[in-house]
């Protein structure tokens, strides 16, 4: 197993991790600290698949959105992730953690669905993810 794997592996574990924290802090009736934690698990699948997929591990999160972008323009699977992740973005991170927009419908299935957003993540990274 390459370096890149190992640590495109750790990555996606990491998401995982984050999303049972955002399930728990849910379950406690923080929906606010829920959505950071799930845009959080959301931004380290991304941090993931840009990993495995290029070689290189995104600096930040503007640095994750344009290579995820990038990546797009060839794969629309891709595609179809970014939209999840920008929607993701603009719900979990913008409205409900900066704004305290949370009651919005849709933000409980959101954090829920984090969870497959990282699966799917994990997919399209291929076997670096394992």
């Amino acid at each position: 197993m390459t370096t890149v794997e190992t640590d495109a592996a750790g990555i996606f574990a990491d998401a995982r991790q984050m999303h049972e924290a955002a399930l728990e802090r849910l379950a406690a009736g923080d929906i606010r600290d829920a959505a950071e934690k799930a845009w959080c698990a959301t931004l380290r699948a991304v941090e993931g698949l840009v990993l495995a997929r290029t070689g290189q591990e995104p600096d930040k999160s503007p640095d994750a959105s344009r290579r995820l972008a990038s990546m797009s323009d060839d794969d629309p699977q891709v595609a179809e992730l970014r939209l999840r992740y920008l929607d993701r973005q603009d719900y979990l991170h913008g409205d409900c953690f900066y704004h305290a927009l949370c009651r919005r419908p849709g933000t409980d299935n959101r954090i829920h669905q984090t969870a497959d957003f990282i699966a799917d993540a994990r997919r399209l990274a291929g076997d670096a993810a394992l």
